[in-house]
């Protein structure tokens, strides 16, 4: 399969990926993370998504230095989704920690899901710069 092929199919993921996080986030957000279970499918979609944005850098990056590509393109749009998405992971990481131990909210599961927002608000930036690749045949 051409590479230009795997990125369509991993953007169309990522778009709808996208969508379901938003909503699981929201959902979370509006009943304050009760019930174990819109707590599990935020986390399973939040991994899925994860490794899909780590799959669309690599197609884009391959194994070369991540940090280093993504520090030196012109977009600026793209470097502060880079660093917004970075911690917005490893907050999510120590949220699923704390909440595996505790099954309680915590201050670091608020901050993450404020940075989670703010990371899907670029996203659509980013994916509205980039629309045209949808669109094309």
């Amino acid at each position: 399969m051409k590479k230009i092929t795997k990125l369509k199919i991993c953007d169309w993921c990522l778009l709808f990926f996208t969508i379901a996080i938003l909503t699981s986030g929201i959902q979370l957000e509006a009943t304050h993370s009760s019930g174990l279970t819109p707590v599990w499918i935020h986390i399973i979609t939040g991994l899925l998504f994860a490794c899909l944005i780590i799959y669309h850098i690599y197609l884009h990056c391959g194994y070369s230095n991540w940090f280093s590509k993504i520090h030196n393109q012109k977009n600026q749009l793209t470097r502060i989704l880079w660093w917004v998405s970075l911690v917005t992971l490893i907050t999510g990481l120590i949220a699923l920690v704390h909440w595996l131990t505790t099954f309680n909210h915590a201050p670091i599961g608020g901050v993450h899901g404020k940075l989670g927002f703010l990371m899907v608000l670029l996203s659509m930036g980013h994916i509205i710069k980039r629309i045209k690749f949808f669109k094309r045949k």
